[in-house]
């Protein structure tokens, strides 16, 4: 299977639908790298965190800076 790196961010009214996305697809996106703006990540590694499978998954996530000190910025210039 080919590993994507996809990047996650949301604005601070939708950050709740995403981490509900995120937990929804947890076992997918345990395939790939995320990276994710420093706030959302930190959001998604907590939902993670918190959403345990007995597996255990491994998921793979880079934080960047938070949006307003930049983040959207490192993320667009990755893209």
């Amino acid at each position: 299977m080919r590993v994507l790196n996809i990047g996650l961010v949301a604005h601070d009214n939708r950050k709740r639908d995403l981490i509900e996305w995120v937990e929804f697809n947890k076992v997918t996106l345990a395939n790939h790298h995320l990276v994710c703006t420093g706030t959302t990540g930190r959001l998604v590694k907590e939902a993670l965190g918190k959403s345990k499978t007995k597996d255990d998954l491994n998921i793979d996530i880079t934080l960047l800076k938070s949006g307003p000190l930049g983040g959207d910025q490192q993320l667009g210039a990755m893209i």
